[in-house]
C-alpha cells in the first residue's frame, strides 16, 4: 500500500488517499509548525501522492487555512487535491451566532473559510461537533443547498453520537437529498470506544471512518513516561493545555503502550508507524488524518503504510487495547448467541 492506494470516501465517488494530511499544527509555532516547516510537510506530502488536506476555520485562529490555500495555489494543484475544512466552533466570542450548526453561522463560516483558502469550493465540509440545539433537518437542508449550489461538494459529519449520524443518513436517503458520507471522530490503539456503535452505524450507512489523533496526540509515539498517577513526563502537547487534559495518562494506556514498543521492536520499526498500522487495519477505516510538527514525523506516518502486521501482532495489540465491557455491549458474546439459539452459535450473513 502507499499514498496512492486511492479509495472512496464512504459509499460515495470522493477518491482519497489513506493517509490524509491534517493542518492543525499548520502556523502555530507554539506547539505546531513555523510557516516553513508547514510549507515543507505539505511539500513532502504532496509530493510523496497525496490528495487528502484536512483543516479547518479555527486552526490558529484561521491562518492554517490561509497557508493552505496559498500552497494549493502556488503549485495550482487545486483540482488535483481534495480540500476539506470544518465549521462550528465559536470563532467570536461573545456572538452565538459565530458557532454551532444552525443556517446563520454554517453560511457565515463557509463564506469565511473559501475566502482564506482561496478557492470557490470544498470537496468536503465538515460539522465540526454536534451542537446539541440545531435540528438535524436544519443542518441537513443547509448542507444539501450548498452542495446543489455548488459550494460543497460532499459533507461528513465530526464528534456526532451514533444516533445522529444515523438519523441524519437516514433521512437523507429516505428523502433522495445529499447526505454525509463520512464520519471523523477521535480512534486509536488507546481510543476504542466507537467500536460500540459508531463503527456498526457507519458500516449500515456506508459513511467512511477517517480517524483523528490516531496517535493518540503523541503519546502512542513514545514521547512520554510516567510519573505518578495521572502525570507524564515529555514534550509534547500532552503536557502542555490541551484538549485532553492528562486523560491519556491512565494505567491502562501504559500498558498497551508497552505492549506497543514489543511488537515494534520486533518489527525494527518506531511505535508511531506500527500504531498506525493497527488502525489502517481495521474495518471501515477510509483514511487516517496525520497530524505532523516536524518532517521527520511526516516520513516516519507514512512509513505505515510499507507495515504489515502479522494475525499474532495485531492480536497482541487488538487484547491489550481492548476497552472495559459496558452495558449494553458485553451482553453480545458468543456465550450469549449460544444461549438465544439453543447451544448453536449463529453467525449473521455479511
Amino acid at each position: 500500500m502507499n499514498l496512492t492506494s486511492f479509495r472512496t470516501l464512504g459509499r460515495s465517488g470522493l477518491v482519497v488517499s489513506p493517509l490524509a494530511l491534517g493542518t492543525m499544527t499548520f502556523g502555530n509555532p507554539r506547539w505546531g509548525s513555523t510557516d516553513e516547516i508547514s510549507e515543507a510537510v505539505f511539500t513532502a506530502y504532496v509530493e510523496a501522492g497525496g490528495n487528502f488536506l484536512d483543516t479547518a476555520d479555527v486552526y490558529s485562529g484561521g491562518r492554517s487555512e490561509e497557508l493552505l490555500g496559498r500552497y494549493i495555489k502556488a503549485r495550482g494543484l487545486r483540482e488535483q487535491l481534495v480540500l476539506a475544512s470544518k465549521f462550528g466552533f465559536n470563532a467570536q466570542p461573545g456572538n452565538p451566532h459565530a458557532g454551532g450548526n444552525g443556517r446563520k453561522n454554517l453560511y457565515r463560516a463557509l463564506e469565511g473559510s473559501l475566502r482564506r483558502l482561496g478557492t470557490d469550493y470544498l470537496d468536503l465540509y465538515w460539522l465540526h461537533t454536534w451542537d446539541m440545539v440545531t435540528p438535524v433537518e436544519e443542518v441537513l437542508q443547509t448542507l444539501g443547498d450548498l452542495v446543489r449550489a455548488g459550494k460543497i461538494r460532499y459533507f461528513g459529519f465530526s464528534n456526532v453520537p451514533a444516533w445522529y449520524a444515523t438519523q441524519a443518513a437516514t433521512l437523507a436517503a429516505v428523502h433522495h437529498q445529499p447526505g454525509p458520507i463520512a464520519l471523523q471522530l477521535e480512534y486509536s490503539l488507546v481510543s476504542r470506544t466507537i467500536e460500540q456503535e459508531h463503527v456498526a452505524a457507519a458500516r449500515a450507512c456506508g459513511l467512511g471512518i477517517t480517524p483523528w489523533s490516531p496517535l493518540a496526540a503523541g503519546f502512542l509515539a513514545g514521547k512520554y513516561r510516567p510519573e505518578g498517577t495521572g502525570s507524564a513526563s515529555g514534550q509534547g502537547r500532552l503536557t502542555g493545555p490541551n484538549p485532553f487534559g492528562n486523560s491519556k495518562f491512565t494505567d491502562h494506556n501504559w500498558r498497551v503502550l508497552e505492549t506497543l514498543r514489543d511488537v515494534a521492536a520486533q518489527l525494527e520499526q518506531p511505535l508511531a508507524p506500527v500504531a498506525l498500522a493497527w488502525t489502517l487495519a481495521q474495518p471501515s477505516i477510509s483514511s487516517l488524518i496525520l497530524g505532523a510538527r516536524q518532517l521527520s514525523q511526516l516520513h516516519d506516518n507514512l512509513a505505515s503504510l510499507t507495515l504489515q502486521l502479522t494475525p499474532e501482532q495485531l492480536q497482541r495489540l487488538d487484547e491489550a487495547s481492548a476497552p472495559a465491557p459496558t452495558s449494553p455491549y458485553g451482553i453480545f458474546s458468543p456465550a450469549v448467541n449460544r444461549s438465544i439459539f439453543g447451544g448453536h452459535e449463529v453467525q449473521a450473513w455479511r
